[in-house]
């Protein structure tokens, strides 16, 4: 395990680094909605591979891939945030483990620097990091050079209709906040008190040209189509019961055409033109 030295700081996502696990991975739909994720994870990458991860956060996704023999270079622009991932790797213990892992604090947009790692199985990115990089189809053309011919690709960004926030925004009195994600060229967020981000929330089809010249979309899923947004934890605490069923009923909806769109995230599986 290893982190590159870097001169990012502060990055946006530095004020939630502490309190991400508490707030979303350790949370009822924040677990919901990492187990479809990782379903697809599971069935893409195997023992052996190589892959790259894309804003890794606190390293939760390369901790399960790990486990499974799966070696991950794992990517991210917040320093408090692989600084947690550290520690993550360091505590699951086993020296084939932490090498298993290599931690870089390196943007989305600087990935071409890592030529000298690859070339990678797969690569994947997950929960919306891609929403905040500007330049999507640059950062297309950077992973079809770090990429083998053939390799698989899983973007998981958030959906640009999801109609759980529409309703929830909706009845709180909150209309900008319920249609924000359909604002032409995106919104600024800023998360807690830290820097302002731009966010962007393009739909699969926009998705699927900016990466049709080097990849070749395979599958679409909704993730959170009935289970909702993560800041609708304190609904889901006093409802188990009904989050349960929005579990179940997922793994329907979230592969029915149309309905899927309507997610508060959307899996895109792309594979490699150069097979």
């Amino acid at each position: 395990m290893s982190v590159a030295p870097s001169p990012l700081c502060p990055a946006p996502f530095d004020a939630v680094a502490e309190r991400y696990d508490e707030i979303f991975t350790q949370s009822r739909i924040g677990m919901a909605q990492r187990q479809s994720v990782w379903e697809e994870l599971g069935n893409t990458f195997q023992r052996g591979d190589h892959v790259l991860e894309i804003g890794c956060g606190t390293g939760t996704d390369a901790c399960f891939l790990a486990e499974r023999g799966v070696a991950v270079v794992a990517c991210d622009s917040s320093s408090r945030m692989i600084g947690i991932a550290e520690r993550k790797v360091a505590n699951h213990g086993g020296q084939t483990f932490k090498t298993a892992v290599k931690l870089r604090l390196l943007p989305a947009e600087d990935i071409a620097t890592l030529q000298g790692e690859g070339p990678f199985d797969g690569a994947f990115s997950n929960f919306g990091a891609l929403n905040c990089v500007p330049d999507l189809a640059r950062l297309a053309n950077n992973l079809h050079d770090l990429l083998k011919p053939g390799a698989r690709l899983l973007l998981c960004l958030l959906g640009p209709c999801c109609w759980w926030e529409i309703g929830w925004y909706l009845a709180h009195g909150k209309p900008q906040k319920a249609f924000r994600r359909l604002q032409v060229g995106g919104t600024t967020a800023r998360i807690a008190d830290g820097e302002p981000v731009k966010v962007q929330y393009p739909s699969v089809r926009v998705l699927a040209r900016m990466f049709a010249p080097h990849f070749r979309l395979k599958s679409v899923k909704g993730v959170g189509v009935l289970v909702p947004p993560s800041y609708v934890e304190p609904w889901a605490n006093r409802f188990p019961s009904l989050l349960d069923f929005g579990v179940r009923a997922d793994t329907l909806l979230g592969h029915c055409p149309g309905i899927r769109q309507f997610a508060d995230h959307i899996l895109l599986k792309f594979e490699h033109r150069d097979a």
